[in-house]
C-alpha cells in the first residue's frame, strides 16, 4: 500500500510549519495552539531545513536554560530530516521509522516541498486489520476454529505489548 492511499493522509491538516528565525517560545505556542508535537521549519521555497520536536524543546532549551524568547528553532531542530514520497511504500515506512527510532515523516512532492506529514501511529493503524486477517487464517488452517478467538486476543495483546515497549524505548 501506497502512503497517499490511507485514509490518514487524505484527512490530514496542513502541516504546521515555521521560518528559522522563529524564536522557540513563538513555535511553543503555535503547536500547544493547535495541540502539535513538533513543528517542520521550512525554507521560503517551502523545502524542508528541518524539524523541531517537544523533546527538542525539552532537551536543547529547558534542559540546557536557554532563552526561549531568544533561541530560533534553526538553534534547536534536527537537520537530518528523513522525508518520503506519497507514492512510497508505506510498510516499508513503517519498518524504517521502527528501526531508526524516529515518529514523524514529512512527505514531500517531486520538488522536494512539503505536502503532508505522517506519524508512526498513522502507519501503525494500518497493521491492526492485516494482524486480525492474518491471526485468523492461521488459526483456521493450524488449530480450528475453535480456539481462534483466544489466539486472536493473544495476538493482539502480544501486538499492544510490543508496540507499547517500542514507544517506550523511543521516548
Amino acid at each position: 500500500m501506497k502512503i497517499k492511499d490511507r485514509a490518514e493522509y487524505k484527512s490530514k491538516p496542513i502541516p504546521l510549519t515555521a521560518f528559522k528565525s522563529e524564536t522557540v517560545l513563538v513555535a511553543a505556542q503555535r503547536m500547544a495552539e493547535r495541540n502539535f508535537g513538533s513543528i517542520i521549519v521550512v525554507n521560503e521555497d517551502q523545502t524542508i531545513a528541518g524539524l523541531v520536536t517537544e523533546r527538542d524543546m525539552f532537551k536543547r532549551v529547558i534542559a540546557e536554560k536557554r532563552d526561549p524568547e531568544t533561541t530560533t528553532v534553526s538553534d534547536i531542530m534536527t537537520t537530518n530530516v528523513r522525508t518520503a514520497k506519497e507514492d512510497d511504500d508505506l510498510l516499508d515506512w513503517l519498518r524504517i521509522m521502527s528501526n531508526e527510532r524516529f515518529r514523524r515523516l514529512p512527505i514531500v512532492d517531486a520538488d522536494g516541498k512539503l505536502t503532508s506529514i505522517m506519524s508512526q501511529g498513522d502507519f501503525v493503524s494500518y497493521t491492526w486489520p492485516q494482524l486480525f486477517e492474518r491471526a485468523k487464517a492461521l488459526t483456521n488452517s493450524t488449530i480450528g476454529s475453535n480456539y481462534q478467538i483466544f489466539l486472536i486476543l493473544g495476538a493482539v495483546f502480544l501486538y499492544t505489548l510490543l508496540i507499547g515497549v517500542a514507544l517506550a524505548n523511543i521516548i
